[in-house]
């Protein structure tokens, strides 16, 4: 029997590149993360704006940079927050 990942991983730089808004896309992975459970982003900037939103929804995010337009963010629930919140 398989575990479920401990992630789901999220690559906007193609909808972006199409002028896609990814907003949507993010936002529904973040509702549909199973407890314990972590969004991996990728995307072509550091997505400064979405830190705010994901903060105050209860995430803590690690960033890193690995090319010239490509950000890698984990955003990870808090302690004792619930995804029930999330909408």
């Amino acid at each position: 029997m398989e575990e479920s990942q401990s992630y789901v991983e999220v690559d906007v730089r193609e909808d972006i590149r199409l002028n896609k808004e990814p907003f949507h896309k993010i936002m529904n992975a973040i509702k549909n993360l199973d407890e314990g459970q972590d969004l991996i982003l990728h995307a072509p900037f550091k997505p400064i704006p979405l830190f705010k939103v994901l903060d105050r929804k209860g995430f803590d995010h690690e960033e890193e940079k690995l090319a010239k337009k490509h950000w890698k963010v984990t955003f990870r629930k808090r302690e004792g927050e619930k995804n029930d919140h999330i909408r």
